[in-house]
């Protein structure tokens, strides 16, 4: 009977059923059948083969580790043979063949303890080294009985003197041959025959130890302190001890290590410290604190890392010196040299300066390894201008990271329902961002609007962001709110500067922020203002389209392939789909070509917009007031509301295929349940005819969502009263 070393319960053996799990065995049996499933054992690679790798345990037994049961790709294993790994048992078959599984610990600090296994028993290292000691001591007296007191031994002699029995005289060393470095030989003879003789007593008192010796040469030479490096330098420095120092950007405790993410002016790297199994190491090192980091550079399952030795929290001039270092150098890499648009288009001039400051902010959360939240429309508008935005940042962050995964780490996309940034949306961002600040230890991160947010509507979301200290960008073609301006951080809407915003679109924004973001992708984005447009594409865009290897047809169908896909699973993502149909690379083999993806799309879009189409143009109601033509069509009726296309998209390819039927002003009026959208050949201010439907309808519950070019809401019960009011207000408007 034994007590578990982990948690103390008496078991017979060494640990208890429940932590079999907490510790790693190595293994010294000699057979398959002596091992226990579901334990974790030391290994070492044996070799690969196309379904998984062959890992021996102990001398004797090899086992499988097969590729189905690996967090990651076969291809990505950075294993070589003879190196040691950690893989838990899963079974052992009647045949002998040993099933093994995939183990996130790989270094044995990360275990809660260490046993040996053997065909029949189990044991702690060390108990079995301290009998090997005690054998040998055993040993050594048993063949030296009485060596204690031998006269022929130096301690022998020593001990003659001291009783007054005579001895040979020794003759005096040669002082010429005498080794400094060594002791005397009667005070080596002190040193092996022990306490008990005055002259032992003497000779300890007269010979400096080794202690001794250590702490005069520490005195004497100091070690140096060690220079500091840089993250981008350490990958040459493997296996070498190096000084960091920059910001804590980062902190998540495993049940392992505690892992720090270290940023400097030139990148951020992951350091693991080592307290004890699930503890966490540096308690009062906390993110944003500036530190002094040294520790061994290692190769982590692929990635780079640092085995912290020391981490000290840096005041003062320290800290301001590695402050002003790390400031100096974000700014004058995070900001654009000047400001270079894709062409030449007016909305986009006038709005130049929020473009430079735009990707500076952007550029700078990738530097302080802060994460990118986009937000975006589940439009063809917004998953493009969203994509803009990603084929910029991602790049840069697999530079400033050493993690393989940082990309999905440290930038997401989120589509929304709408173009209003509302308290649903706002709410679901702040509790994921302090989710992943308390349990992971991450920063708030920079929250950036695209085709959505630039209305009063969404104050109230930037608000709750605010009071978390979170920044947040808006980049949209909408008619823009003054009041957004205090909102957010920056604001990217040309319409703020009194321009016409009828022929900008949310991607040729956003393309031009990206190309500023990163000068490196500007040539893959050349083609994605065109892509946006539904029709009037501006001459220049089209021309940059055709420079960078896509026709009309091919612009169309990236168009109408990423409009449907936009709408399926709308709220993710979908971030390797839209690549594919955006920036397809015809060289990769394994991936479809994107002309071809984009071409097999569109004509599902076609065929499916067309079927609506259909049905829409047979129930149409068409009016004429004081002049103007309105077709109102009652989507709740005669649209199928769970099927493609969504009613915005419907409405307007119904008034583009509709509206040159007749010279005079055309509306399109789409009145469902509790909805009101509206479609016109002039420009319509949807706030003023929300005002107008309300004074008409006083109890309809009428709201305006999106500004001037959002969407009328009201109460169900008032439907046909709210219909009304809406034809008379378009009548008198447009007149």
């Amino acid at each position: 009977m034994g007590n578990c070393i982990i948690c103390g319960t008496p078991v017979d053996g060494e640990i208890c059923q429940s932590h079999e799990e907490d510790a790693v065995f190595e293994f010294r049996g000699t057979a398959a059948s002596q091992l226990t499933p579901g334990r974790y054992y030391r290994g070492t690679v044996d070799g690969y083969a196309d379904f998984g790798v062959f890992v021996d345990i102990g001398d004797h037994v090899t086992g499988l580790l097969h590729r189905s049961e690996l967090d990651r790709r076969l291809e990505s294993l950075d294993w070589e043979p003879g190196d040691d790994v950690f893989v838990q048992v899963l079974d052992v078959r009647d045949n002998g063949n040993v099933d093994l599984g995939w183990s996130i610990r790989q270094r044995e600090r990360e275990f809660r303890g260490k046993l040996v296994e053997t065909a029949d028993d189990e044991f702690q290292p060390e108990e079995r080294e301290d009998d090997t000691e005690e054998s040998v001591t055993e040993t050594t007296t048993e063949s030296n009985p009485g060596s204690a007191d031998d006269s022929d031994s130096p301690a022998g002699e020593l001990q003659a003197a001291a009783d007054g029995s005579e001895t040979d005289p020794q003759p005096e060393p040669n002082a010429d041959s005498v080794d400094e470095g060594q002791p005397a030989a009667a005070e080596t003879a002190g040193a092996v025959a022990g306490s008990g003789s005055v002259a032992t007593e003497s000779a300890a008192a007269s010979t400096p130890t080794a202690e001794d010796a250590s702490d005069a040469d520490t005195e004497s030479e100091p070690e140096p302190a060690l220079n500091r490096t840089t993250v981008d330098a350490i990958e040459n420095q493997v296996g070498s001890v190096v000084r960091l120092e920059g910001e804590i950007t980062g902190v998540r405790q495993t049940s392992g290590p505690t892992v720090f993410e270290l940023s400097d002016e030139t990148g951020t790297v992951e350091c693991a410290a080592f307290e004890e199994a699930g503890v966490r190491a540096y308690p009062a090192v906390e993110i944003d604190d500036v530190v002094a980091l040294e520790g061994e550079v290692e190769h982590h399952h692929g990635d780079l890392q640092v085995e912290t030795e020391t981490l000290d929290i840096l005041a003062d001039e320290d800290r301001e010196t590695v402050v002003d270092r790390l400031e100096t150098a974000i700014e004058e890499e995070a900001r654009p040299a000047d400001v270079a648009p894709l062409a030449d288009h007016e909305a986009v001039a006038a709005v130049e300066d929020g473009i430079a400051d735009a990707a500076t902010a952007i550029r700078r959360a990738v530097m302080e390894a802060r994460p990118i939240v986009v937000r975006h429309g589940a439009t063809a508008d917004g998953y493009v201008a969203g994509a803009a935005i990603e084929r910029a940042v991602l790049p840069l962050i697999r530079e400033k990271h050493t993690r393989d995964d940082a990309e999905y780490h440290y930038f997401e996309r989120r589509p929304l329902d709408g173009r209003v940034y509302d308290m649903d949306a706002a709410t679901s961002d702040v509790t994921s961002m302090l989710e992943a600040r308390d349990r992971h230890g991450e920063q708030l991160p920079l929250v950036v609007l695209v085709d959505a947010g630039s209305t009063v509507e969404s104050v109230d979301g930037y608000e709750l962001l605010s009071l978390y200290d979170a920044d947040a960008l808006v980049i949209d073609d909408s008619r823009a709110d003054e009041q957004i301006t205090d909102a957010v951080d920056t604001a990217v809407a040309p319409s703020l500067a009194g321009v016409d915003v009828s022929d900008v679109t949310s991607a040729a924004l956003a393309a031009n922020v990206a190309a500023h973001v990163n000068d490196e992708v500007r040539a893959d984005l050349e083609h994605l203002p065109a892509v946006s447009y539904w029709e009037d594409t501006p001459e220049a865009y089209l021309e940059l389209a055709r420079e960078a290897g896509y026709d009309e047809t091919g612009i169309s169908e990236r168009r109408e392939a990423v409009a449907l896909e936009a709408y399926y699973q709308s709220y993710k993502d979908k971030r390797e789909l839209v690549i594919d149909l955006l920036f397809g690379d015809d060289d990769e083999s394994e991936r479809p070509r994107d002309g071809d993806l984009a071409a097999h799309v569109s004509e599902q879009f076609r065929d499916k917009l067309e079927t609506e189409l259909e049905t829409a143009r047979e129930n149409l109601s068409v009016r004429g007031i004081n002049g103007v033509t309105v077709s109102v069509l009652d989507t709740d009726a005669f649209t199928h509301r769970y099927n493609f296309p969504t009613t915005i998209l419907l409405l307007d390819a119904l008034h583009r295929s509709e509206r040159d039927r007749t010279d005079s002003p055309y509306v399109t009026l789409g009145v469902g349940d509790d909805e009101l959208h509206v479609r016109a050949t002039e420009p319509v201010n949807v706030r003023d005819l929300g005002d107008a439907i309300a004074e008409a309808v006083p109890n309809g519950g009428v709201s305006v969502v999106g500004g001037r070019d959002g969407h009328v809401e009201f109460l169900p019960g008032e439907r046909d009263a709210v219909r009304e009011a809406a034809l008379e207000a378009l009548g008198e408007t447009l007149a």
